[in-house]
């Protein structure tokens, strides 16, 4: 299986809400069957059960586990409206991964089978106590993880809460890629491609789709071993059709098969958040762009997300990042070259959208100045002339929509609140 395989494999299992639980039903069982088999002769006398109130009580608890799972399906089947109707379908992508949801049905599915395995055993002179009990202590666990499960869906349900969330999420990855990804032999920036002016070879996509991952390091080690170098001609995210060039081979004693090199680049139907810290940025701007739309006509929920935005944008102005990156083998010479997003990327990408559907606010306008003007004071100078046409933008567009002088000037006045909190001079 090629790593690109195994990718998708680990894709598939992380967003799978059946596998956990799957494994919580055949270790309740399992746990069952250890239960019958302990010795249970020296249990206290107070904790021993009837067969009739052992059997009401389990009977009781497989009815319970299985009315609770369908309340949980119940509220997932809410989340979907919720994050399709007033959020962004992509945030699903990452919902499917929230742990505690399978930690919960894989609870329910395991205390089901359990008590059920248990009720076979049942006999009139022949009562399993210990299992009895763990069942009734599965139960409360089931109760415990339940309450936490409603508390932080009904809190992270807002879109201030999953803006926070993805936020996050697009920060770390862009921090883990900076720092492991690319590696600490990366050479950024390189003006000239490194190569000998030899023939290049293309390696085209077999299956096409999104471009969710690639393997840098092994990319980097078939590079050396055919000494050639491999130009990655897509961004992670990119969609690439079946057939269009992915991989350019320059020069080398000899050609790497291709679909080694496919192998190490993991295509899937949609994009993924383990390489793509743009797709954090992507699913912020759908929920901005989708509360500013005229059948929500939020404009406030908009100001909170640009909160979140304007974080992650301030790690990315200090991360020094670039267009592209050259990685070289463990004798520095040069064998990988991969595509990169900039700071102007991004900087579009969270700013452009928002400006375009939000510019008939005055809430938005004023809430993107001051976004902009704070950038201008904490990246570095280099990174100030992408600011500097953002502002012009968004100052042209403030001049096309208001032609009363005085609406104007509220328009671009900065307010880190949107309306309220205009800056005053210090």
């Amino acid at each position: 299986m090629s790593w690109a395989s195994r990718f998708r494999l680990l894709q598939y299992t992380k967003a799978s809400l059946w596998i956990v639980p799957l494994l919580g039903l055949v270790l309740g069982a399992l746990l069952a069957e250890w239960a019958v088999s302990v010795d249970t002769t020296r249990f206290p006398a107070g904790w021993r059960y009837s067969a009739s109130t052992a059997s009401g009580v389990l009977t009781a608890i497989v009815g319970a586990m299985i009315a609770l799972l369908g309340f949980v399906v119940t509220i997932g089947v809410l989340v979907v409206q919720q994050a399709t109707g007033t959020l962004s379908p992509r945030y699903m992508r990452l919902w499917y991964r929230d742990r505690l949801q399978k930690a919960v049905l894989a609870t329910f599915t395991g205390t089901f089978s359990f008590s059920f395995a248990l009720l076979r055993t049942i006999e009139s002179d022949s009562v399993p106590d210990l299992g009895v009990t763990l069942a009734g202590a599965a139960v409360s666990v089931s109760l415990l993880l339940l309450l936490v499960y409603l508390n932080r869906f009904t809190h992270n349900l807002r879109p201030v809460a999953i803006a926070d969330l993805v936020g996050r999420m697009g920060t770390r990855v862009l921090v883990r890629g900076e720092a492991t990804i690319l590696g600490a032999s990366t050479r950024a920036g390189d003006p000239a491609l490194p190569t000998d002016g030899g023939p290049v070879v293309h390696v085209r996509s077999e299956r096409g789709g999104v471009i969710q991952a690639f393997h840098p390091g092994r990319l980097t080690a078939l590079a050396a071993r055919h000494d050639c170098v491999l130009v990655v001609t897509r961004l992670v995210g990119d969609y690439v059709a079946p057939g269009a060039v992915v991989v350019e081979v320059h020069g080398g004693a000899s050609t790497p098969d291709p679909r080694q090199v496919t192998g190490l680049i993991a295509f899937g139907s949609e994009r993924t958040i383990e390489q793509d810290p743009a797709f954090a940025v992507r699913v912020l701007v759908d929920i901005a762009v989708r509360a500013l739309s005229p059948a929500v006509n939020d404009p406030t929920t908009a100001v909170q997300v640009l909160n979140h935005i304007e974080a992650f944008l301030h790690a990315v102005g200090n991360a020094g990042l670039h267009d592209r990156y050259v990685l070289g083998d463990r004798h520095g010479t040069p064998r990988l070259v991969v595509q990169g997003r900039d700071w102007e990327d991004y900087l579009q990408l969270a700013v452009t959208e928002i400006r375009e559907y939000g510019t008939s606010s005055v809430q938005i306008c004023r809430r993107l100045n001051a976004l902009l003007e704070g950038l201008l004071t904490a990246v570095p100078a280099a990174s100030r002339p992408a600011v500097d046409t953002e502002l012009a933008l968004l100052r042209e567009a403030v001049d096309r929509a208001y032609t009363d002088p005085t609406r104007r000037t509220l328009a671009r006045t900065p307010d880190p609140q949107g309306i309220g909190a205009r800056r005053r001079p210090s």
